[in-house]
Order: C-alpha cells, then structure tokens, then sequence
C-alpha cells in the first residue's frame, strides 16, 4: 500500500514539472510557426485569455490521451500521473487568466511573466504561463520593471475575481 502511494506521489510530480514543460516549449513553438501560432497570434493582437473554463477545457482536452497513459503501467502510476498533468491544467489555466486580468496576485512568482510577456511585446523572452522556471533554466527570463502606475492604481480585486467561461 505505502509503495503505491509512494508510486503515485512521484507520478503526480513528475507529470505536474513535464506538464509544465511542455506547456513552456509549446509556447515558444507558438511563437515561431505561423501553422500552430495562428491562434495564439490573435490571442497576443486582443491581449485576453478566454476564461478558466475555457483555458482549462483546452488543455485538457489536448492532453487527455497523455494524461491517461500511466494506467497502462499501474493503477497508482495512472491515478498519480492523471492528477498530476489535470491539477496543472486547472492551476495554468487559473494562472494564466490571472496575469491578464489581476497580475499583482501571482505571489509564487517575483515578476508574472506572461503579463510582461504581453505587455512588453516580448516575442522571445518569458513563455511561462504557470510557472518561471523553465525561462530561467532555458535562458529566456527577462526582468522588467513591471509594477508600474498602471497596476498600482487598479482597483483591489481578489483572488477569486476573474473571468471563469
């Protein structure tokens, strides 16, 4: 019993870190072919994300055959695994309509880098939607001065205050 749990914690981290991974490169890749960047070129002309439900009901359903594939290996492998990828799913969807909508909430990071990733144009620079590491550890972090007059005098919102669908 203590194994299997042992086994689907290590799934679950494995794929909530791969999960964000791929989220990052698949963002660069967004940025560089015009086939599968399309859509993503008008996300970055209307500068607004669709919704959590919406964001999440995407990236769910572009990674549903993924998230599935551990309960080939094992019952604990596959529960941890799914859990894993879908809770980072709902956490970068949630995440990433917050950096549009109320970007001084994202605590767990110094500077939201998909906010300064729209507000500043930058193509090559900051791709996470979630999470910071990946731009770190890849060399495309870049640190502005974000937190400006603009942010400071939007009215006090909180966490829950987004647009959901």
């Amino acid at each position: 019993m203590l194994v299997n749990v042992g086994v689907g914690i290590v799934c679950f981290t494995i794929a909530f870190v791969l999960a964000s991974l791929v989220e990052y490169w698949l963002h660069r890749l967004m940025h560089v072919s015009p086939k599968i960047g399309e859509r993503h070129r008008d996300h970055h002309r209307r500068n607004e994300a669709q919704g959590v439900l919406w964001e999440f009901r995407d990236y769910v359903r572009g990674t549903f055959i993924v998230l599935c594939l551990m309960f080939f290996h094992s019952r604990s492998a596959g529960i941890g695994w799914f859990l894993g990828g879908f809770i980072y799913a709902a956490f970068s969807s949630y995440a990433h309509q917050l950096q549009h909508e109320n970007p001084t909430k994202c605590f767990w990071m110094k500077m939201p880098v998909h906010y300064v990733h729209h507000k500043y144009g930058m193509w090559h620079h900051n791709f996470g939607l979630a999470v910071d590491w990946w731009d770190h550890a890849f060399g495309t972090y870049k640190q502005v001065d974000w937190l400006t007059d603009e942010e400071l005098s939007q009215p006090e919102k909180s966490y829950w205050q987004l647009r959901w669908f």
